[in-house]
Protein backbone atom coordinates (compact mmCIF):
# COMPACT_ATOMS: atom_id res chain seq x y z
CA UNK A 1 0.00 0.00 0.00
CA UNK A 2 1.16 3.39 -1.66
CA UNK A 3 1.17 6.21 1.83
CA UNK A 4 -1.00 8.15 -0.60
CA UNK A 5 -3.70 5.10 -0.03
CA UNK A 6 -2.96 4.62 3.98
CA UNK A 7 -3.42 8.51 4.13
CA UNK A 8 -6.99 8.71 2.65
CA UNK A 9 -7.55 5.73 4.83
CA UNK A 10 -6.52 6.50 8.16
CA UNK A 11 -8.39 9.80 7.57
CA UNK A 12 -11.64 8.23 6.28
CA UNK A 13 -13.14 8.95 9.24
CA UNK A 14 -12.12 12.75 9.39
CA UNK A 15 -13.30 13.06 6.22
CA UNK A 16 -16.56 11.83 7.31
CA UNK A 17 -16.87 14.34 9.99
CA UNK A 18 -16.10 17.09 7.29
CA UNK A 19 -18.62 15.76 4.58
CA UNK A 20 -21.50 15.39 7.36
CA UNK A 21 -22.09 18.86 8.17
CA UNK A 22 -25.47 19.77 7.77
CA UNK A 23 -24.62 23.05 5.77
CA UNK A 24 -23.29 20.86 2.74
CA UNK A 25 -26.54 18.70 2.69
CA UNK A 26 -28.44 22.20 2.83
CA UNK A 27 -26.33 23.75 -0.30
CA UNK A 28 -26.98 20.44 -2.27
CA UNK A 29 -30.93 20.70 -1.05
CA UNK A 30 -30.83 24.50 -2.44
CA UNK A 31 -31.51 25.44 1.31
CA UNK A 32 -29.36 28.58 1.55
CA UNK A 33 -29.11 32.43 1.45
CA UNK A 34 -26.61 35.16 0.22
CA UNK A 35 -25.54 35.35 4.15
CA UNK A 36 -24.91 31.58 3.72
CA UNK A 37 -22.36 32.43 1.18
CA UNK A 38 -21.19 35.37 2.40
CA UNK A 39 -20.61 33.33 5.86
CA UNK A 40 -18.64 30.58 3.82
CA UNK A 41 -16.21 33.33 1.93
CA UNK A 42 -15.73 35.38 5.46
CA UNK A 43 -14.67 32.06 7.08
CA UNK A 44 -12.76 30.77 3.95
CA UNK A 45 -11.09 34.34 3.75
CA UNK A 46 -9.58 34.39 7.82
CA UNK A 47 -8.10 30.63 6.97
CA UNK A 48 -6.93 31.38 3.59
CA UNK A 49 -4.92 34.03 4.22
CA UNK A 50 -2.91 32.05 6.37
CA UNK A 51 -2.23 29.08 3.54
CA UNK A 52 1.33 31.12 2.22
CA UNK A 53 2.46 32.11 5.37
CA UNK A 54 2.14 28.57 6.64
CA UNK A 55 3.57 27.11 3.72
CA UNK A 56 6.74 29.76 3.87
CA UNK A 57 6.92 28.86 7.52
CA UNK A 58 7.28 25.25 6.72
CA UNK A 59 9.90 25.98 3.99
CA UNK A 60 12.07 27.37 6.26
CA UNK A 61 11.78 25.17 9.34
CA UNK A 62 12.48 21.74 7.22
CA UNK A 63 15.04 19.08 8.59
CA UNK A 64 17.68 18.45 6.48
CA UNK A 65 16.33 15.03 5.87
CA UNK A 66 13.59 16.99 4.20
CA UNK A 67 14.87 19.52 2.49
CA UNK A 68 13.62 17.61 -0.80
CA UNK A 69 10.05 19.35 0.61
CA UNK A 70 11.26 22.54 -0.26
CA UNK A 71 10.48 22.44 -4.28
CA UNK A 72 6.83 20.77 -3.44
CA UNK A 73 6.24 23.68 -0.93
CA UNK A 74 7.70 26.57 -2.99
CA UNK A 75 5.43 24.88 -6.05
CA UNK A 76 2.41 25.02 -3.57
CA UNK A 77 3.20 29.05 -2.42
CA UNK A 78 3.09 30.30 -6.75
CA UNK A 79 0.18 28.10 -7.01
CA UNK A 80 -2.01 29.79 -3.92
CA UNK A 81 -0.31 33.20 -3.85
CA UNK A 82 -3.34 35.59 -3.76
CA UNK A 83 -6.10 33.61 -3.36
CA UNK A 84 -7.26 35.30 -0.51
CA UNK A 85 -7.73 38.41 -3.01
CA UNK A 86 -10.32 36.14 -4.78
CA UNK A 87 -12.35 35.67 -1.95
CA UNK A 88 -12.75 39.45 -1.15
CA UNK A 89 -13.49 40.04 -4.80
CA UNK A 90 -15.92 37.60 -4.63
CA UNK A 91 -17.37 39.68 -1.48
CA UNK A 92 -17.66 42.92 -3.13
CA UNK A 93 -18.88 41.75 -6.38
CA UNK A 94 -22.03 40.13 -4.13
CA UNK A 95 -22.85 43.38 -2.66
CA UNK A 96 -20.76 43.84 0.76
CA UNK A 97 -18.03 45.61 1.74
CA UNK A 98 -14.69 44.67 0.93
CA UNK A 99 -13.15 46.20 3.54
CA UNK A 100 -15.38 45.50 6.36
CA UNK A 101 -14.55 41.67 5.59
CA UNK A 102 -11.01 42.49 5.34
CA UNK A 103 -10.36 43.94 8.79
CA UNK A 104 -12.66 42.20 10.34
CA UNK A 105 -12.50 39.99 13.05
CA UNK A 106 -11.64 36.06 12.00
CA UNK A 107 -14.48 33.75 12.93
CA UNK A 108 -13.67 31.39 15.96
CA UNK A 109 -13.58 28.09 14.08
CA UNK A 110 -11.47 29.40 10.95
CA UNK A 111 -9.20 31.50 14.16
CA UNK A 112 -8.74 28.43 15.92
CA UNK A 113 -7.86 25.99 12.85
CA UNK A 114 -5.20 28.43 11.72
CA UNK A 115 -3.43 28.49 15.10
CA UNK A 116 -3.32 24.72 15.21
CA UNK A 117 -1.60 24.40 12.09
CA UNK A 118 0.92 27.35 13.19
CA UNK A 119 1.13 25.47 16.57
CA UNK A 120 1.87 22.03 14.00
CA UNK A 121 4.52 23.77 11.80
CA UNK A 122 6.54 25.60 14.99
CA UNK A 123 6.32 22.99 17.56
CA UNK A 124 5.78 19.54 16.12
CA UNK A 125 6.69 18.94 12.65
CA UNK A 126 6.30 21.38 9.32
CA UNK A 127 5.73 18.67 6.72
CA UNK A 128 2.48 18.28 9.18
CA UNK A 129 1.53 21.12 7.01
CA UNK A 130 0.01 18.21 4.02
CA UNK A 131 -1.88 17.30 5.98
CA UNK A 132 -3.62 20.61 5.70
CA UNK A 133 -3.19 20.27 2.03
CA UNK A 134 -4.79 17.05 2.01
CA UNK A 135 -7.83 18.51 3.20
CA UNK A 136 -7.99 21.68 1.95
CA UNK A 137 -7.37 20.70 -1.96
CA UNK A 138 -9.06 17.60 -1.73
CA UNK A 139 -12.65 19.49 -0.12
CA UNK A 140 -12.04 21.88 -2.95
CA UNK A 141 -11.35 19.25 -5.67
CA UNK A 142 -14.56 17.13 -4.73
CA UNK A 143 -17.22 19.48 -3.87
CA UNK A 144 -16.67 23.51 -5.02
CA UNK A 145 -17.34 22.85 -8.89
CA UNK A 146 -21.13 21.35 -8.05
CA UNK A 147 -21.43 24.07 -4.84
CA UNK A 148 -20.48 26.99 -6.97
CA UNK A 149 -22.66 25.91 -9.64
CA UNK A 150 -25.86 25.59 -7.24
CA UNK A 151 -24.74 28.57 -5.35
CA UNK A 152 -24.37 30.78 -9.02
CA UNK A 153 -27.51 29.29 -10.15
CA UNK A 154 -29.45 29.81 -7.03
CA UNK A 155 -28.28 33.38 -5.97
CA UNK A 156 -28.07 34.51 -9.53
CA UNK A 157 -24.58 35.95 -9.20
CA UNK A 158 -22.49 37.32 -11.71
CA UNK A 159 -18.99 34.94 -12.70
CA UNK A 160 -17.47 37.85 -10.67
CA UNK A 161 -18.64 37.12 -7.41
CA UNK A 162 -17.86 33.14 -8.45
CA UNK A 163 -14.17 33.28 -8.48
CA UNK A 164 -12.88 31.46 -5.11
CA UNK A 165 -14.85 28.40 -5.74
CA UNK A 166 -14.72 27.96 -9.37
CA UNK A 167 -11.17 28.56 -9.78
CA UNK A 168 -10.38 26.83 -6.78
CA UNK A 169 -11.75 23.72 -7.39
CA UNK A 170 -10.33 23.90 -11.17
CA UNK A 171 -7.13 24.11 -9.82
CA UNK A 172 -7.49 21.62 -7.04
CA UNK A 173 -8.80 18.48 -9.63
CA UNK A 174 -5.07 19.04 -11.07
CA UNK A 175 -2.88 19.50 -7.75
CA UNK A 176 -4.53 16.35 -5.97
CA UNK A 177 -2.71 14.10 -8.47
CA UNK A 178 0.73 15.92 -7.95
CA UNK A 179 0.20 15.68 -4.12
CA UNK A 180 -0.57 11.86 -4.60
CA UNK A 181 3.28 11.59 -6.13
CA UNK A 182 4.58 14.07 -3.51
CA UNK A 183 3.03 11.72 -0.38
CA UNK A 184 4.35 8.34 -2.18
CA UNK A 185 7.59 9.84 -2.05
CA UNK A 186 7.05 10.77 2.06
CA UNK A 187 9.35 7.42 3.51
CA UNK A 188 10.19 8.59 6.68
CA UNK A 189 7.41 6.62 9.56
CA UNK A 190 7.60 10.33 11.66
CA UNK A 191 6.50 12.57 9.13
CA UNK A 192 4.18 10.19 7.80
CA UNK A 193 2.29 9.66 11.29
CA UNK A 194 2.33 13.86 11.58
CA UNK A 195 1.05 14.36 7.92
CA UNK A 196 -2.00 12.05 9.19
CA UNK A 197 -2.67 13.54 12.44
CA UNK A 198 -2.54 16.99 11.19
CA UNK A 199 -4.49 15.73 8.38
CA UNK A 200 -7.10 14.26 11.22
CA UNK A 201 -7.60 17.45 13.42
CA UNK A 202 -8.11 19.44 10.23
CA UNK A 203 -10.57 17.40 9.13
CA UNK A 204 -11.91 18.04 12.47
CA UNK A 205 -11.77 21.45 12.59
CA UNK A 206 -12.56 22.51 9.06
CA UNK A 207 -15.76 20.84 9.54
CA UNK A 208 -16.54 22.83 12.64
CA UNK A 209 -15.81 25.67 10.18
CA UNK A 210 -18.77 24.21 7.95
CA UNK A 211 -20.97 23.66 11.30
CA UNK A 212 -20.63 27.40 12.31
CA UNK A 213 -21.64 28.50 9.07
CA UNK A 214 -25.50 28.96 9.62
CA UNK A 215 -25.04 30.88 12.59
CA UNK A 216 -22.43 33.26 11.10
CA UNK A 217 -24.93 33.83 8.21
CA UNK A 218 -28.01 34.57 10.64
CA UNK A 219 -25.21 37.02 12.37
CA UNK A 220 -24.45 38.53 8.92
CA UNK A 221 -28.04 39.33 7.90
CA UNK A 222 -28.78 40.88 11.44
CA UNK A 223 -26.11 43.03 10.84
CA UNK A 224 -26.96 43.96 7.29
CA UNK A 225 -30.99 44.70 8.60
CA UNK A 226 -29.54 46.98 11.49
Amino acid sequence: MSFFEELERETAAGRDYLLSAPIIGEVFDRRFSLHTYIAFLNQAYHHVRHTVPLLMLAGGRLAERQFWLQEPIGEYIREESGHEQWILNDIEASGFSRQAFAEGQAPFDSDVLASFLYDTVQRRNPVGIFGMVLVLEGTSASLAPEVARIVQEELALPDAAMTYLTSHGELDQDHIEYFETIMNRVSDESDQIDIIRTANVVYRLYGDVFRAIPLEAEAIATEVAA
